[in-house]
């Protein structure tokens, strides 16, 4: 028996307007934007009309368009998030990406929610909790390795969506209160201050220093273009690419790169086939390694590896592109394995470890001139390109086209003509014209199909192949007939696309007993901030409610939860490791005035960050 057919979504992510068409242009199947408050990405709110003006674009390639309003809420904001849902619903939003349960007592509109990473979802049992509770969507925690996605996939017939791309918080989401308790910005309430990036040092119990001036919370980048069959063999029906605060060269990139890998794994693969409609063309070769990236990791797909982490800088490295052969006064000379160009960003790290840069002001074969050259340059030091002139300038113009195919048929008739146009949904419109029958001279065929194929700005195209002539005799046919029967065939077809669109209901909520019920003790990694969630866990069970860690920070509690370990990344890991470590613990990190102290969970393999209490 042929396996049933699955679809599968590209999701990317809009920073705004403009990065939300250019992921639908470069292939995306669905996009996730930033709702004017409450998202978890406070620099990356969109008004109202520009959401609006996203869904009819995405719209007319049956994309959807994703809302992020996913923060926690306190008690007087709820009624803001309310009429904001119900604005986004009016504006096309196809879903809205929530983390707060207080927003499933709130009178919303009928548009399906999907569960945040930030809601912590990485059991069965906590996914099948979201499942009957009525989320149409659930976003998976990073830390997943691809037997957990399929454990969860096997006991849940929810939508999983798992990233595939971008930057990594080193923490469980949803579940670091680092920045809330250093700075008052709360990840939790989107205004995140990225604690993780910075350089710590870090001492034993008896102050012994261990690394020094080290970015040691800070992970490289995800990237698992390699392994999307295993995430859909695993289950997996949505991919997402992070990054609601990077730009639009990024977007096309990044979007453009999976397109092209997934729509090849399709091909072989015909039990997957693509969320969306539009045949896309791209205008260059995406590369993910020329956009902003820390190195590449797919992170815990096989468990726990080592190369996760970029402890020497938080910075873009972007790609290797040779080394220092000699250096000659205003230039240098490169060994390179790729060719450099006037204007490329060149970056290196200099004997104290530290990442410089400089411009290329002229390059001529392996002769480089930098616009300044830094003086801690030397010979031997490996060099990367973290900003490709020719390939953002390339970038910062139209790079892809995206366009509906459609079949065209051209008929005679008692009294005239007919055309009709079909998509590749089936989606179908016609139009007649009343004209004189004229035997012509000439062959009419080659003008037929060419006029008829001439579809220009409309969003659908046709090959010569595509036009099917039936008529009795070689009529004459203006090519002005042709071209107006064309355009209106056309603006039908659309009205006819546009009339079918049809948005999805969310799924009934399906409370079931034998589901296990929450705990009696909730404390703040609940992330309970309003009476609405209070009231929706203790309608699940729960008797002792704390407030979430933004209300009434508990002392003494860890701000971070990570399953990236130090003790495993230092070679001391008692379960992998096969060295001891020579120091004593507690470790500590510290940066500036700011002392944290470490724990590890071996039973769990998690490692938690507390703050060292004066």
């Amino acid at each position: 028996m042929a396996a049933a057919t699955r679809l599968i979504e590209l999701l990317s992510p809009a920073k705004d307007l403009p990065c939300g068409i250019e992921a639908i242009n470069h292939g995306a199947d669905a996009v996730y934007i930033g709702a004017p408050k409450f998202g978890a990405r406070s620099a990356a709110g969109n008004s109202i009309d520009h959401i609006r003006c996203l869904c009819e674009y995405a719209h007319r390639f049956r994309a959807r368009v994703y809302v992020a309003l996913n923060t926690i809420l306190k008690d007087d904001e709820l009624p803001e998030a309310e009429s904001l849902a119900w604005q986004l619903y009016e504006a096309g939003a196809d879903a809205l990406i929530v983390q707060d349960m207080g927003l499933l007592a709130l009178d919303l509109p009928p548009v399906p929610l999907h569960a945040s990473t930030q809601t912590d979802n990485r059991t069965p049992e906590r996914v099948r909790f979201l499942e009957q509770r009525g989320f149409a969507q659930v976003v998976l925690a990073r830390e997943l390795s691809l037997n957990e996605i399929w454990n969860i996939a096997s006991q849940t017939t929810v939508p999983l969506e798992v990233f595939v791309h971008g930057a990594l918080c080193v923490s469980y989401s949803g579940q670091c209160y680092l920045s809330a308790a250093l700075s008052g910005r709360s990840a939790n309430r989107g205004e995140c201050a990225q604690y993780c990036r910075l350089p710590y040092t870090m001492t034993g119990a008896e102050g012994r220093e261990i690394l020094a001036a080290k970015h040691l919370l800070s992970l490289k980048d995800m990237n698992r273009s390699g392994r999307l069959e295993a995430l859909l063999d695993a289950g997996v029906t949505s991919l997402k690419i992070e990054g609601r605060l990077k730009d639009v060269t990024y977007v096309k990139n990044i979007t453009a790169w999976y397109r092209k890998k997934l729509d090849a794994l399709f091909e072989k693969r015909p039990e997957y086939r693509r969320a969306s409609s539009g045949r896309v063309g791209f205008f260059f070769e995406p590369a993910p390694e020329k956009s902003f990236n820390r190195g590449f990791t797919d992170y815990f797909l096989d468990g726990r590896t080592p190369g996760i982490t970029s402890f020497d800088t938080p910075k873009s490295l972007g790609e290797p592109v040779g080394t220092v052969k000699e250096m000659r006064g205003t230039h240098f000379l490169l060994a390179g394995t790729k060719p450099v160009a006037n204007g490329d960003g060149l970056v290196f790290f200099n004997e104290k470890g530290t990442l410089e840069g400089f411009r290329v002001n002229k390059a001529e074969t392996n002769k480089i001139y930098p616009a300044e050259t830094p003086r801690s340059l030397k010979a031997g030091m490996p060099l990367y390109r973290n900003y490709d002139h020719e390939f953002e300038k390339m970038l910062s113009r139209p790079s892809a086209e995206r366009k509906i195919p459609v079949r065209l048929e051209w008929s005679d008739n008692a009294f005239g003509f007919s055309l009709s146009v079909t998509d590749d949904e089936g989606n179908r419109a016609a139009v007649t014209r009343e004209f004189g029958h004229e035997e012509a001279k000439r062959g009419q065929e080659e003008n037929i199909r060419s006029q008829l194929i001439r579809l220009g700005n409309t969003v659908f195209t046709a090959r010569p192949a595509e036009v099917q002539i039936t008529t009795a005799r070689n009529w004459f046919v203006p090519s002005s007939v042709l071209a107006d029967m064309r355009r209106e065939a056309i603006e039908k077809l659309e009205t006819v696309r546009r009339i079918g669109w049809r948005r999805e209901l969310p799924p009934a909520a399906t409370l079931s007993r034998i589901l296990p019920a929450v705990p009696r003790r909730l404390t703040y990694l609940a992330n309970v901030a309003n009476r609405k969630a209070e009231a929706f866990y203790r309608a699940q069970g729960a008797e002792t409610i704390e407030p979430a860690f933004e209300l009434a920070p508990p002392p003494g509690v860890p701000l971070m939860f990570t399953r990236h370990c130090l003790h495993y990344s230092l070679g001391w890991c008692p379960v992998h490791g096969h060295e001891h470590s020579p120091y004593k613990e507690p470790y500590y990190l510290v940066y500036s005035d700011t002392r944290l102290h470490l724990g590890f969970d071996c039973k769990q393999c998690i490692m938690k960050v507390y703050r060292e209490e004066e």
